[in-house]
């Protein structure tokens, strides 16, 4: 059965792809385990703005501290090369990465605003990645911020980061805009080699105990897949930017819609963290088992196949399903009163 399919211009083996999943990607050994695995590439954790900037302010007050009170010490000052920050070692773990396997690396850069930390896509890409997943993770609290403006925010970010770098850049985004259709025309024609959807973000719980406030992390479950793959659909077809399926992918069945409705990879992460990392087999075999029966010899053959553009009633995926998925429902049980 022929799994190979291309995203971002690469030649992948299988369109199953570990996404960002920290602490997963962290391991080296575990990235080996992935390939071997049958993973197509491999999303690498995200190297967040946060650290970017923390290092820099970091390096400057070490190189600065008591320069003004000791000028005659000056030449005992180390250069800004000498000093190991965190991301070097993120860099260094990409380096080593194009060493251990061969599947491609996909580096993941996480932020927000736009900035000097976004230089450090041109590292990544001189490290070795094949590809940038560029991750804004942004939940505007500012009242005075308009939507325009959180929009223009995006765009902004993602050239920034393709003056950075001659290799492919996707955008891994949330759902959250007020025409989602219109937000992926612009970042296409910005210049988006991809679009992955979609971003999940993780909600703060209560302690009703210790009255705090703290991350509660949820996996996914196959629920989840139904909004990327409703967009996905829609989308096929009608922008130049590579689709990516994130969210709810499971199993195998879960994997063949996202690339039937038009996705060129599915990327995969509560699954691997519930279940193993041997389970992208699981997940493959499923897929093989599925398209045999059903005389389907590739998985190209199937992509785009019940999107929007070649489904027989296109108006599912808008607002009639709506109307329909109302008046066809048939409760499980009744209520005892």
């Amino acid at each position: 059965m022929n799994l190979t399919t291309t995203y971002l211009g690469l030649t992948l083996r299988s369109p199953l792809v570990p996404s960002a999943a920290a602490p997963l990607t962290e391991d080296m050994d575990n990235i080996k385990r992935m390939e071997d695995a049958g993973a197509g590439a491999v999303v690498l954790h995200s190297l967040f703005e946060e650290q970017l900037v923390h290092e820099k302010f970091e390096l400057h007050h070490h190189l600065t501290y008591g320069t003004d009170s000791y000028a005659e010490s000056l030449t005992f000052f180390p250069e800004p090369e000498q000093f190991h920050v965190g991301p070097e070692v993120y860099l260094e773990h990409i380096r080593k990465a194009k060493e251990e396997v061969s599947i491609p690396i996909i580096a993941s850069l996480n932020g927000y605003t736009p900035g000097g930390w976004l230089e450090y896509a041109q590292l990544m890409q001189q490290a070795g990645a094949d590809a940038i997943e560029l991750n804004v993770y942004y939940v505007p609290t500012d009242f005075n911020l308009t939507g325009a403006e959180v929009e223009q925010n995006y765009i902004d970010i993602l050239r920034d980061v393709k003056s950075e770098v001659t290799i492919p850049v996707s955008i891994k985004l949330s759902p959250y805009f007020s025409n989602f259709a219109n937000m992926a025309k612009r970042l296409d024609d910005a210049g988006a080699d991809g679009l992955v959807l979609f971003n999940r973000f993780y909600q703060p719980d209560i302690d009703l105990d210790n009255l705090e406030v703290y991350p509660h992390l949820i996996l996914s479950s196959p629920q989840d897949s139904r909004l990327p793959m409703r967009w996905i659909a829609i989308l096929y077809s009608r922008i130049g930017a590579d689709l990516a399926a994130t969210s709810g992918v499971q199993k195998g069945q879960d994997a063949l819609k996202m690339l039937m409705a038009g996705a060129k990879i599915t990327q995969i992460c509560s699954v691997l963290l519930r279940h193993g990392i041997e389970h992208i087999q699981v997940i493959e075999q499923e897929m093989c088992r599925w398209m045999e029966e059903h005389e389907y010899e590739s998985v190209q053959q199937m992509q785009g196949s019940m999107s929007q553009m070649y489904c027989p009633d296109s108006s599912t995926f808008e607002r009639a399903q709506y109307m329909k998925a109302i008046q066809t429902f048939t409760p499980e049980f009744t209520s005892a009163f």
